[in-house]
């Protein structure tokens, strides 16, 4: 059995895919680029401003499913270009406490959707029921 998450405050999927499923005690959330759901416009400029969107994209599925970033567990980060590691962390870090971070691998890939620069998805604790 299985639920899907959706909300309007993270970008629409833009393809045969669901923003998140509940499965098994546990929420996956799609890969999330830079789009603002507002606008449907990618967010450019900066790596900062561009993790920052990613981030709060993914903030907002966590909260349709009634969860926060407490609940992360796991996060899988794909970037176009490793030298962006440093400036990539520092807004990362305004999002996950240190102490209590999720297990994380961080990839350098060729290309990602849209080409963007950087792509997050996450796996969290969901509540019972």
């Amino acid at each position: 059995m299985k639920q899907v998450i959706q909300t309007v405050k993270a970008p629409a999927p833009i393809g045969p895919y669901n923003q998140a499923i509940i499965a098994n005690g546990f929420l996956f959330a799609s890969g999330q680029i830079a789009i603002d759901p507002a606008s449907g416009q990618l967010v450019t400029g900066s790596i900062e401003a561009e993790t920052r969107q990613v981030l709060e994209n993914v903030k907002a599925i966590l909260e349709a499913a009634g969860l926060g970033f407490e609940h992360v567990v796991k996060v899988s980060v794909f970037v176009k270009d490793m030298h962006l590691f440093s400036r990539i962390n520092e807004v990362y870090a305004q999002y996950f406490n240190a102490d209590a971070a999720p297990a994380r691998e961080l990839v350098e890939v060729a290309n990602l959707p849209k080409f963007v620069n950087i792509e997050i998805s996450v796996t969290a604790i969901a509540p019972a029921g």
